[in-house]
């Protein structure tokens, strides 16, 4: 993170010239911290165990250092922390379908059982997260994406936005598959916010990374939050690198990797230690042949497959992006959404519970499967259509058990539930409550595969030609590719595909899943489309340029001399006490730019504050009165902008510099200097006018 704080005083500065006696100083300053507290009772009980302490201290960083202490911990902490919110979440699943069973004979008292329960956790979810902390609603991702790529966003990295998260996304998961939402985006943002406390506790610790640790953590949490839902370490890191980096340093690939593999690693542990699983395996169970799990004629239907998942990716963001608009612009659902978010989440919640009631439409969209039911019935290997013409067999195998309609086809269940949840998906974005919108639309694409596999294989009842062969259709590798296209295309990345090859295990299927991502990804991508959190970032007005420039490609090319504001506060290089003095007072920038003169202000250089404050207290001591180029070292700028210079080109700069001031001069004159909080109000601006 880029911080704008003041830089540190003397000492911290002469510590920088002299690194063994900076060491040796913060070593002994940190160690009488700990054992000179006079005031504190049991002095000497306490003197022992903090020294121990610190030979413990001593030990672990001896092995490595102790940053990758820290990442382990992040892991092992999500891991437990999304295993607490599954297990919370089953619990009161299992309660709902209890209830609703115990009232079986009585539709109106299972009608009742049926939506309110979900309407009211949705409505609890709102007004808790409301109350608590408003920061908590929705995904989280756009705003970690912002704060990754350098603007301080501290409200969304609170402890209490953590807590009101957390428990907002139990209710909103334990509402069920009638409210069609997940847990990935709200648990990367809560990944974020536990690895930015680590990173505090850690800090004083580390001799070495003090400034880059806690951007590092952050970049490190967002890989670590996608692996501890799924234990899927290699797709959570490639998420992170897609999603949330526009600049993805090389040194945070280990780090990266390390922590999504102690997070996954540990997220698997905690399901075979709670009996939920004999041993570590795929999170989704599949039985796809294994000799020959597809055709190379198949490739064309994973092709048309990749293609059709473009196009209902295209139709999803457009309708997204709609009930965005029409939510910020029509007067009753604003005034709705400003006073009366509970009362909007329970009505929105209720109304999704009708249609899905099962003795009403949602006997015909599987409504009483969980999410994970759903997506692993639709990974069935075998074709539902010729168990449906199959006379012979009177049990019905367990997939179809939900999918089944009397005197009814396979293809129309399936068809009238992407028809559907397309606006009932879209109808549950608009809920103000901590919510995920990734796993909803990877279960929409696996639906849309298997139907896509249900027709050719009544196409080609006989079989898939192969040489002299026939052989019969998977429909679940088509559900498989499909899950990844479309969710691949809503996002505008290709990690979904290696996560639906991790949640199954199937990497027989890899060329096809890739193949059908990458042809959805570029008909999703083309015509400049944004991708579903760039929408949220221009809808909540996020100073966040990749977001702006997808929106809006002429915005970023806009000069940053139009955003200069009045003149910075500058030093002659001959400046006296008194005018530093003033300077000082002023002037809130760690660096203050030094000029030749004020009739000349040709840059020279900039000056540390912490200098000055040592010339000031060196001239009040003296009488001999000095000047500022014969005491202070004026540091030559390494960057240094035109006015002409665009948004883009001033943000990149920023991005690799750091934290340090960029001067911004027209044939040498300064003419203004930009930091990160002149960018961020930059970026402000031009997301008030899309």
């Amino acid at each position: 993170m880029k911080s704008l704080d003041e830089a540190p005083g003397s000492e911290r500065d002469r510590e920088s010239k002299n690194p063994e006696r900076g060491n040796r100083y913060e070593t002994s300053h940190y160690k009488s911290a700990l054992l000179s507290d006079p005031w504190k009772p049991c002095r000497r009980p306490r003197a022992i165990v903090k020294e121990w302490l610190l030979t413990l201290r001593c030990c672990l960083g001896a092995m490595c250092g102790m940053e990758w202490y820290s990442y382990a911990a992040l892991g092992i902490v999500m891991a437990f922390l999304s295993f607490l919110m599954d297990l919370s979440v089953t619990k009161l699943l299992s309660a709902h379908q209890w209830l609703y069973m115990k009232l079986e004979g009585n539709s109106l008292l299972q009608f009742v059982c049926w939506t309110l329960y979900p309407a009211c956790l949705c409505a609890v979810a709102s007004s808790f997260s409301h109350n608590i902390c408003p920061f908590s609603t929705g995904s989280g991702i756009p705003e970690v994406r912002t704060m990754l790529s350098g603007i301080e966003m501290p409200h969304y990295l609170s402890l209490t936005n953590m807590f009101a998260k957390f428990l907002g996304l139990i209710c909103t998961l334990a509402a069920g598959s009638t409210v069609f939402l997940g847990k990935v985006g709200p648990f990367v943002h809560l990944s974020t916010m536990v690895g930015s406390y680590l990173s505090k506790f850690f800090t004083p610790v580390q001799a070495n990374k003090k400034d880059k640790a806690a951007g590092e953590m952050l970049v490190v949490a967002a890989a670590v939050g996608v692996a501890s839902c799924f234990g899927a370490p290699v797709s959570g890191v490639l998420f992170s690198v897609e999603v949330m980096s526009s600049h993805f340093a090389l040194t945070h690939y280990v780090p990266c990797f390390f922590a999504a593999a102690c997070g996954a690693l540990t997220f698997r542990l905690f399901t075979v230690w709670s009996g939920d699983e004999e041993t570590l395996q795929a999170l989704f169970k599949t039985n796809f042949p294994t000799a020959l799990p597809f055709y190379p004629l198949e490739i064309l239907l994973f092709a048309f497959l990749g293609l059709l998942c473009g196009a209902a990716s295209c139709c999803y963001l457009s309708c997204h992006r709609w009930i965005l608009q029409f939510t910020k612009t029509n007067p009753v659902f604003i005034k709705m959404l400003a006073t009366e978010k509970g009362l909007y989440s329970g009505m929105v919640a209720f109304l999704l519970a009708s249609v899905t009631f099962p003795n009403f439409a949602g006997q015909y969209m599987a409504s009483k499967y969980t999410m994970k039911q759903l997506l692993t019935s639709l990974l069935d290997s075998r074709q539902w259509s010729s168990q449906f013409h199959n006379a012979s067999v009177h049990l019905e195998p367990e997939p179809l058990l939900e999918w089944s309609s009397p005197g009814s086809p396979v293809y129309l269940p399936l068809a009238f539930f992407l028809l559907m949840k397309m606006w009932m998906l879209v109808l549950a974005c608009t809920l103000p409550v901590p919510a995920g919108y990734f796993m909803p639309v990877f279960v929409y694409g696996a639906a849309l595969g298997r139907l896509h596999a249900e027709g050719v294989a009544y196409v080609f009842s006989s079989g898939v030609t192969s040489g002299q062969q026939w052989a019969s259709i998977n429909p679940g590798g088509y559900a498989l590719a499909g899950a990844a296209a479309l969710s691949g295309a809503v996002t505008h990345t290709l990690s979904p595909a290696l996560l639906a090859i991790e949640l199954t295990g199937q990497f027989s299927h890899a060329g096809p899943v890739l193949l059908a991502t990458l042809l959805a990804n570029a008909l999703a991508r083309s015509g400049h489309r944004s991708s579903f959190y760039d929408a949220l970032s221009v809808s909540k007005r996020l100073p966040h340029l990749p977001s702006l420039k997808r929106a809006c490609p002429q915005l970023p090319s806009v000069a940053v001399g139009q955003f200069l504001g009045v003149k910075p506060i500058q030093l002659q290089k001959a400046a006296g006490p008194a005018e530093i003095e003033h300077a000082v007072k002023t002037s809130s920038q760690t660096q203050i730019p030094v000029v030749d003169s004020h009739e000349s202000p040709i840059l020279l250089g900039f000056v540390l504050r912490s200098e000055l404050r040592i010339f000031l207290r060196h001239a009040a001591a003296e009488t001999l009165e000095k000047h500022l180029d014969e005491v202070c070292c004026v540091r030559p700028a390494s960057v240094l902008l035109s006015p002409h210079s665009t948004v883009q080109e001033a943000h990149g700069v920023l991005s690799l510099v750091g934290d340090q001031t960029l001067y911004v001069t027209e044939r040498g004159r300064l003419v203004g200097l930009l930091t990160w909080s002149e960018m961020k109000k930059i970026l402000e601006d031009l997301a008030r006018e899309i």
